[in-house]
């Protein structure tokens, strides 16, 4: 199953190829993607990432996660989330959304079983 392409990024507003909903913020995975709620984990710009935010993309078998931290990087990524990536032998990118999502596509278009968590906001 593939990654699907990240459709268009605006702010606050992200469409995944082949999926009807306009998210905020999302996740995405092989085979599928959803509305990242930060409610769900307390999540909050600081500290940020949690790993509970990331278990259900690593599920999915990914090999890479990519994370984009926002349009203008408010969004912290704790050194203890990069570690429970890499200790689950994950490879990890962390950058400012657009160039996250441009990151993530390129990956999804060559195969890769990447998955991702995007804030399309500050």
């Amino acid at each position: 199953m593939s990654s699907p392409e990240i459709a268009s990024l605006s702010w606050g507003q992200m469409k995944v190829k082949g999926c009807s909903t306009t998210y905020k913020d999302c996740k995405v995975w092989p085979g599928g993607s959803r509305t990242w709620d930060w409610r769900e984990t307390g999540t909050n710009h600081s500290p940020g990432v949690q790993p509970a935010d990331l278990e259900e993309v690593v599920k999915k078998g990914v090999k890479t996660v990519v994370i984009g931290r926002g349009m203008s990087e408010a969004l912290q990524v704790p050194a203890s989330t990069v570690d429970y990536l890499k200790q689950k032998g994950i490879d990890v990118l962390v950058l400012q959304t657009e160039k996250a999502v441009a990151e993530y596509n390129a990956l999804a278009a060559q195969g890769v079983q990447v998955g991702g968590i995007f804030h399309s906001t500050c």
